[in-house]
């Protein structure tokens, strides 16, 4: 994911240094029932762009979602509006953490994006992500979401081993059995079988897949044509990235439930992959009518909105 930084000021980490949910069940306490993880499907929407506040934006205008993902934590320290998180008074988040809960949405940073490439730059995975989930939880947050790009490492056959490591550690910091939320936002050729020589994200999955609660794949910035209709979004990838849509990439074991189909918020937000969301509604509700219920995700508020995700879900889970 691209973004842009709007601050001239991070809060610079040392590397060795110590987001509608459905229903909790009905024998959880309040308490735990905030901390809960929200089952499927995913509405998630990210949040990197300045849009002139430091405090994420209100619940009422993201209604639809369950998900905001603050970006970005990058290696030297958290930028743009997870850098904006921390400007705000304890007693402020605490607020905000309370509204957004009333409102059934996590509140989760994201890590990465187009800046970082941790792998290439040699960096301890078991150190970064210790580093990081101590971040979240100092900062209250509800998860992260792995936002790794790093596309040198993923062709050179380093990556695979790297997120590993990296995934594991991050649950030990956050675990699921406290209600952390741990998601990844791969783009969805890396779940092509037999282009990556370590198996890309379909060894991360069989290695890890049970410690990530879902995958942000980013179905664009892949091709001009690519995953631009219904077919090829859920039926049959091209020949370039083969088998890479959102029912072969279940075929290749990963769960229905683990892919959320992400998307820009406009041709602006992408370079290619835009699917106006009237037509993506009709995409979601074949998906849905063939069993799959991960949910969306968009790049990025407030591009998108209320109005975005209201239209997008209006044929399959209605807001």
């Amino acid at each position: 994911m691209v973004f842009i930084r709007f601050s001239i000021v991070a809060a610079v980490l040392s590397l060795l240094s110590g987001v509608l949910a459905a229903p909790a069940p009905a024998d959880l306490s309040d308490e735990e029932a905030a901390r809960a993880i929200p089952a499927a499907p995913h509405w998630v929407i990210y949040s990197d762009k300045w849009s002139g506040s430091s405090a994420p934006p209100h619940p009422s205008a993201i209604k639809g979602y369950n998900v905001l993902n603050l970006s970005f934590l990058l290696v030297a320290g958290a930028w743009d509006n997870a850098q904006a998180w921390t400007t705000l008074t304890a007693a402020e988040r605490a607020s905000i953490k309370s509204q957004y809960a009333a409102a059934g949405i996590k509140l989760v940073v994201s890590a990465f994006g187009s800046t970082d490439a941790p792998t290439s730059a040699g960096l301890d995975p078991v150190a970064l992500a210790t580093t990081m989930g101590n971040w979240v939880k100092k900062y209250h947050l509800d998860g992260i979401d792995v936002d790794y790009e790093d596309f040198g490492a993923m062709d050179g056959g380093t990556a695979e081993a790297w997120l590993v490591s990296f995934t594991r550690q991050l649950r030990v910091i956050l675990p699921s059995s406290s209600g952390y939320i741990l998601t990844h936002a791969p783009v969805a050729p890396w779940f092509s079988p037999g282009i990556y020589k370590h198996g890309a994200y379909l060894t991360v999955h069989r290695e890890v897949g049970d410690l990530i609660d879902w995958y942000n794949i980013q179905f664009y910035n892949q091709g001009n044509t690519e995953y631009t209709t219904c077919h090829n979004l859920l039926r049959a990838s091209s020949s370039q990235w083969p088998k890479s849509s959102v029912f072969e990439i279940a075929a290749s074991g990963v769960p229905v439930s683990k892919i959320v189909i992400g998307k820009p918020a406009n041709t602006g937000s992408a370079n290619s992959g835009y699917i106006n969301p009237g037509t993506l509604s009709s995409c979601l509700s074949q998906a849905k009518g063939s069993g799959w219920d991960g949910g969306a995700m968009v790049w990025e508020y407030p591009d998108a909105g209320s109005s975005w995700i209201t239209t997008t879900r209006s044929k399959s889970w209605p807001v």
